[in-house]
């Protein structure tokens, strides 16, 4: 189900950059960013580097790509 919001344009106009950049539609950016600050509210202490990377990983295991082997 999907719900409509208002965002202010600056934002609007921010996250259709971004959007192109990652190539991403314009609401998967918002979103994102939504995740993105939810995890970070949630874990303080954790920097957006390691959310990133852990939020990477969870995607590789769901394509089942193969893990990575030190050494």
């Amino acid at each position: 189900m999907s719900t409509v919001i208002r965002i202010s344009d600056e934002l609007a106009k921010e996250a259709k950059t971004r959007s192109n950049v990652e190539k991403r539609s314009m609401t998967s950016q918002v979103e994102y960013w939504a995740k993105i600050g939810k995890i970070a509210e949630d874990n303080p202490d954790l920097p957006f580097s390691f959310i990133r990377e852990i939020l990477l990983a969870r995607e590789e295991v769901k394509s089942k790509k193969e893990e990575y082997v030190f050494g």
